[in-house]
């Protein structure tokens, strides 16, 4: 793609061809917002800390009795609940980092960079450079190209003059185009740089490096080694043991087949038992060999006095 170069007296010069990989993609707004909470998150210190109830320097006497007062129950003076005291759930210290996969942080800067070439908020300058820092200079500069608002100067190298020169204008910041970020490049209204900056950032996130996804495997070349014979040495060397010999490989046992245990031979089915009654019956002895027992006749005992008999009678 073309991109247009100006002049330091605004007036156009002969265009640039760019990296369409790199100033001419589709923008990808999701790449842009997680690289942007990165770099935020990245910033903070992490830093902040309140004291809990243990922290807190003091008594840890019990402030009143528990009962009898008609007042609400209290412990020591560090509770949460009493001013002065400690802070149930407050910040700890802790790291706030994000780390962002080097491809998708590619993709971001080249996404920012062609959303501002798409919005016309880039301009391209053929050289910038100053015999003396001279803020003066600088302003005089920015108000020829028509850029009034809060702009970002990237440069190809880190250039002191143009830096003291540019610092002490309002929303007014220099870079160099190996630092450019998409922080700094969202901050920013307008973005200008010069030839040497586009020729550097098209050698930092453009050519094989946009277009493949990893890097290629390193080619290992197989080169035969010399082997350059050594001198013989006038130590003595200690006879080396000689190697054992290899104990022959025992062969493995054949599985041992597992036994079947053998179903048992049917037994015969045992006899119903009889009925207890018949049981009984048959345990009984047969009536005839059991002998009757026959009653004997009682004696009749004979008075021994008239007046037995006469009773008796």
């Amino acid at each position: 793609m073309k991109l247009n170069v100006v002049n330091t007296e605004g007036k156009g010069v002969d265009p640039i061809d760019a990296d369409d990989a790199v100033f001419g993609i589709e923008p990808n707004p999701f790449v842009i917002h997680q690289a942007l909470l990165a770099q935020l998150a990245n910033r903070r210190t992490g830093t902040a800390k309140t004291k809990t109830r243990g922290e807190v320097a003091g008594s840890t006497a019990k402030i009143r009795r528990q009962k009898g007062t008609g007042r609400a129950r209290l412990g020591a003076a560090s509770a949460p609940t009493i001013r002065h005291g400690g802070v149930a759930f407050g910040p700890r210290p802790r790291s706030f980092d994000q780390r962002l996969p080097k491809r998708m942080r590619r993709l971001a800067i080249r996404s920012v960079l062609s959303a501002k070439v798409a919005e016309g908020s880039l301009r391209v300058l053929d050289a910038l450079a100053f015999e003396r820092p001279r803020t003066k200079e600088m302003a005089s500069l920015l108000q020829t190209l028509g850029l009034d608002r809060s702009t970002l100067v990237v440069t190809e190298t880190s250039d002191r003059g143009v830096l003291v020169s540019a610092r002490n204008l309002e929303k007014i910041d220099v870079l160099a185009a190996s630092y450019l970020n998409v922080g700094d490049m969202l901050s920013h209204q307008n973005l200008l740089m010069t030839v040497g900056a586009v020729r550097q950032a098209e050698r930092l996130w453009g050519g094989e490096r946009a277009l493949r996804r990893r890097a290629p495997l390193p080619e290992l070349q197989s080169q035969p080694v010399a082997v350059t014979p050594s001198a013989p040495s006038r130590t003595r060397r200690r006879p080396t043991a000689p190697a054992p010999l290899e104990a022959p490989v025992a062969e493995k046992p054949a599985p041992r087949r597992r036994r079947v245990a053998l179903a048992p031979a049917e037994a015969p089915a045992p006899e119903k038992p009889a009925p207890r009654r018949r049981r009984m019956a048959a345990a009984s002895p047969p009536e005839a060999s059991v002998p009757k027992k026959t009653a004997t006749p009682r004696r009749r005992k004979t008075p021994s006095t008239p007046e037995e008999g006469a009773a008796n009678a």
